[in-house]
């Protein structure tokens, strides 16, 4: 079993590149646990005891406001990590977080990691790295809320999807939640964001077909999404 999680963890971007020492105390502290659909990991306020990383299944970070309107903040997928800020703050979570389907989670204790950190320094390093990252993807999130539409924040996640590709016409990209999550994660409606789909739609931008959707022009949505 510590061999499985040491292999895990050595595919984490949190922990990529550790020499196998490192990896070995990480898998010491790591306490797996296992999740049903729909099952609450923790709600928003609750003490930040630990932080997750994610070995199969998916996660949603969310918020739910005064109002009951709920807000996603990211959805996690195998090999990524989440709630690091708070078991480093030791303040409370910022946010929610519930199990998408049959998940099962690797858990850091607090203290435990923190202590791990005095004794392997470099195992710090790598983490400010994933959070910079992290800072990086949430400014974005906050730019798109601020300054862009919701035809402009659709076509800058339907980008965000695209990645790299170099296919200006065709690229097929996969929604990877569903509509009423988008809508939830774009901070609209799911009936809004439906008009937005047939919207670009029409304009001869994308193409749908359920969960799949067609990129007919990249360069219109690039322009759309306010990107370069």
């Amino acid at each position: 079993m510590a061999s499985e999680i040491k292999e895990f963890l050595g595919n984490v971007r949190l922990w990529r590149g550790l020499a196998d020492e490192q990896l070995e105390a990480i898998a010491e502290i790591a306490i797996p646990r296992i999740y049903t659909k729909n099952q609450l990991i923790f709600s928003e306020g609750e003490p930040g005891t630990g932080f997750f990383a994610v070995k199969s299944g998916r996660v949603k970070l969310f918020k739910v406001s005064a109002e009951g309107k709920e807000q996603i903040l990211h959805l996690f997928c195998s090999e990524e990590h989440f709630a690091e800020v708070p078991a480093f703050d030791g303040d409370c979570f910022p946010a929610s977080a519930i199990a998408l389907e049959a998940t099962e989670l690797l858990f850091f204790p607090r203290t435990a990691f923190l202590n791990l950190l005095e004794q392997y320094p470099s195992i710090a390093i790598n983490m400010l790295v994933s959070f910079a990252r992290h800072l990086r993807r949430f400014t974005q999130i906050i730019e798109d809320f601020s300054f862009k539409e919701v035809p402009g924040r659709l076509a800058a996640y339907l980008l965000y999807l695209y990645g790299d590709s170099q296919v200006l016409s065709g690229a097929v990209v996969e929604l990877d939640m569903t509509k009423a999550q988008l809508a939830a994660f774009l901070g609209t409606i799911p009936e809004t964001l439906s008009r937005v789909f047939a919207k670009l739609n029409r304009e001869g931008l994308i193409v749908i077909d359920g969960a799949k959707i067609t990129l007919l022009d990249v360069k219109r949505l690039r322009m759309l999404a306010g990107s370069k």
